[in-house]
């Protein structure tokens, strides 16, 4: 009997439980696409430097994990809040509340356990169009890779299936606790709106400097680090709420004081509607706005890491590339790269020095590149005599074998008199170091054979190479390129559907409202324009605060991006985009319980 009232009260919300199962589902597919692109084997095996990436998607699952946590808190909250009514029936027909409890804890459960099973199914596919795009953007080959990650999988379940048993205890819990008049009557009880216009004022002067902090621990983040974040996430949070507390009850009351406004069609009814549940909205906008700037900030930033990769590069490396022992290279694969720069140093190298000659310096001076300024500077042979620590600066461009070794620079006559092997170190640098990638990656393939030393380390003894160093950054930036725009779109799911469910929880309780302007004879047409107008308002007022959230936090990147500003008008286009599907779906739903049937 449990299990029957438990499927027939998930059918007879369905609607409400798909708006949740929806949010469940990206949730835990992007849950587990982290997680299984972060322990596969396959993929992790395949390059040292893909590893970074690695690391970015585990961090990336504890992120989500914590918004998701908060995500079913308050989804399910405005899920008990549309059953309520349900529950307080079954009771009155004598229904024990322990049996209540269990048809609660059978609802939330079965809907997280298939969510979460549809998830996975989603995360697998996702897990493979990732991998995809991320092997041919790492540039890597994988073997045996699988999208199908038993470890990833049984994560996934152990997470929301611990999540969601919490979820139906909590839920529960809550019901028990309330008489069954207040969950008759809960949602038609009006709160009292005391406008003190001048606890408004402070209200707005606090919100606005507590915003102004939060931005400017944003904008100093390196100086502030994980202290500027904790400061920005409370001060930004107590702003946003204050400032709606403040706003939205200042504003309201003066529109409705306003006959040209308030007395236009339906307006005053919409003013009443928000006015009604004011301080409810304002809980669920605050947070809202901060999912918002979250999701925005995580596409915009994913996206806007598509160009760093060779930014950084270029401005990590002087040389496009070295070549150590280059006498064993074949000359015509240097020549058809139609190099800008082709400098060769003869060296030769006892058990303790590394000698050079310094007269081939003063015909082809060694180039060094300030990497604040971005100014390269030329240093002679008689240069590096007179400065040791200009001949230092040679150390990373040999071998692992060669970099323990004391540098020393002597004339010509000096050089050929040492009994020693002479070999020979090429710097090169390109016009276009992208369209000459493949080349530079086949010679760089080459010095590592003919140089085994090169090979050890994870490749970060290379740190010269410039190819080397485009591997690390692409890695790096590729990871926070996939995980933003998914993470972005998790969040995107997860706020629009919080809004959808405090909105849709109110709808029964408007429909008669409704039904009586229509009984009085409002025209379909102007209840239909007062649903947009008061859905687009609750849509709208979060947005344009998690706007100017994310144009004030990108300022946090700019020490990892060269421009956070840069081609913002795309991710802030496909987000906009995205948040008025949303608004189009809640005015439909919305409209589709409250109109009556007659107005359709």
């Amino acid at each position: 009997m449990i299990w029957k009232l438990s499927m027939t009260g998930i059918k007879s919300r369905l609607r409400d439980y798909m708006i949740l199962f929806s949010g469940l589902a990206i949730a835990s597919a992007i849950f587990y696409m982290f997680q299984s692109i972060a322990t596969n084997k396959a993929f992790l095996e395949s390059s040292n430097t893909v590893k970074m990436a690695a690391v970015i998607f585990q961090f990336g699952t504890v992120l989500l994990g914590i918004i998701t946590v908060v995500y079913i808190l308050y989804a399910n909250s405005f899920l008990m809040m549309l059953r309520q009514k349900t529950y307080a029936m079954l009771m009155m027909l004598g229904a024990k509340t322990s049996k209540i409890a269990q048809i609660i804890f059978l609802e939330t459960f079965i809907i997280g356990f298939a969510a979460t099973i549809i998830g996975n199914l989603v995360g697998i596919g996702l897990t493979s169009v990732v991998n995809y795009l991320l092997v041919n953007q790492l540039e890597i080959t994988v073997k045996n890779f699988s999208p199908f990650n038993l470890s990833a999988m049984i994560w996934t379940f152990v997470f929301f299936g611990i999540l969601f048993i919490v979820t139906a205890f909590i839920n529960a819990g809550s019901i028990m606790k309330k008489p069954i008049l207040q969950l008759l009557k809960e949602q038609a009880m009006p709160k009292a709106l005391k406008i003190h216009p001048v606890l408004l004022v402070l209200e707005t002067i606090v919100g606005v400097i507590s915003l102004g902090i939060g931005y400017y621990m944003l904008a100093h983040i390196n100086q502030y680090q994980l202290f500027g974040i904790a400061i920005a996430l409370v001060t930004i949070v107590l702003g946003s709420y204050l400032l709606f507390h403040a706003i939205a009850i200042f504003v309201l009351s003066i529109l409705k004081r306003i006959d040209a406004i308030s007395m236009r069609k339906l307006n005053n009814f919409t003013l009443s509607q928000l006015t009604f549940r004011i301080r409810e909205y304002t809980q669920i906008l605050t947070m809202v706005a901060i999912l918002f700037a979250m999701a925005m900030g995580a596409i915009t930033v994913g996206l806007g890491f598509r160009t760093q990769t060779l930014e950084s590069t270029n401005k990590s490396a002087t040389y496009d590339l070295i070549l150590n022992n280059s006498q064993k290279v074949d000359t015509s694969k240097v020549s058809a790269l139609n190099p800008t720069v082709n400098d060769t140093y003869s060296q030769k190298e006892d058990e303790t020095t590394l000698y050079y000659n310094a007269d081939e310096f003063n015909e082809q001076p060694f180039q060094d590149k300030d990497f604040q300024s971005q100014k390269v500077i030329n240093y002679s042979g008689k240069d590096m005599l007179e400065n040791q620590q200009l001949a230092e600066k040679l150390r990373w461009y040999g071998t692992p074998e060669q970099q323990n070794k004391e540098i020393k620079f002597v004339s010509t006559e000096e050089f050929n008199q040492l009994a020693l092997p002479t070999t020979n170190m090429e710097l090169i640098s390109v016009s276009n170091f992208k369209e000459s990638l493949p080349q530079i990656k086949k010679l760089v393939e080459e010095n590592t054979t003919n140089n085994p030393s090169l090979a050890t380390g994870d490749g970060f003894n290379q740190t010269a190479q410039k190819y080397v160093m485009y591997q690390i950054s692409n890695s790096l930036y590729s990871g926070f390129q996939f995980m933003g725009f998914f993470l972005g779109l998790a969040f995107l799911t997860m706020l629009a559907s919080c809004l959808m469910f405090k909105i849709l929880s109110s709808a029964n309780t408007d429909k008669a409202r409704f039904q009586m302007l229509r009984k009085i004879g409002t025209r379909p047409s102007l209840l239909k324009g007062a649903i947009r107008k008061e859905i687009g308002v609750l849509f709208l007022l979060p947005g344009i605060l998690g706007i100017i959230h994310v144009l004030f936090g990108l300022q946090m990147f700019k020490e990892l991006m060269s421009d956070p500003y840069h081609g913002i008008w795309i991710p802030f286009s496909l987000f906009i985009f995205l948040y008025a599907i949303y608004y189009v779906i809640t005015v439909v739903i919305y409209g589709s319980i409250v109109l009556p049937k007659e107005s359709e």
